[in-house]
């Protein structure tokens, strides 16, 4: 096993707590859950409805891939946190379907929550694998 490298991106939001924006070991690279935060502005408010929040969440795993020199066809896992369920459901799987072609979509697991850091409607986390 190799040593882990803790990745901080520059440009990526600004964390919500003490954690690193991704881990990397063996060529695994396991991505913090994503916040609809804007990442110029971390005090900025979230975006309103479920559909722009999804979507800023999907652009700051981008984000973060990019600084790790991936990109969104390297996610082979992701797991999606909601704080209302039932209402976004199909919404959130809209916009998240839209990011990926149809025959390479990641592995995935979508639970409700009772609550997200700033009130957050969703949060995204994924794991890579580096080709």
């Amino acid at each position: 096993m190799s040593t882990a490298r803790f990745m901080m991106i520059p440009g990526a939001p600004a964390p919500v707590a003490p954690f690193s924006h991704a881990v990397e070991v063996d060529g695994w690279i396991f991505v913090t859950g994503q916040m609809p935060t804007d990442p110029n502005d971390d005090r900025a408010p979230l975006p309103a409805g479920i559909e722009a929040q999804t979507r800023r969440v999907m652009d700051n795993l981008i984000l973060v891939l990019k600084g790790a020199g991936l990109r969104l066809e390297h996610i082979v896992a992701a797991r999606a946190f909601l704080t209302q369920f039932e209402r976004d459901y199909g919404p959130m799987n809209d916009v998240y379907r839209s990011y990926f072609p149809a025959d390479r979509l990641p592995a995935r697991t979508c639970v409700g929550v009772n609550g997200l850091a700033r009130s957050a409607l969703v949060e995204i986390d994924c794991i890579a694998r580096r080709p």
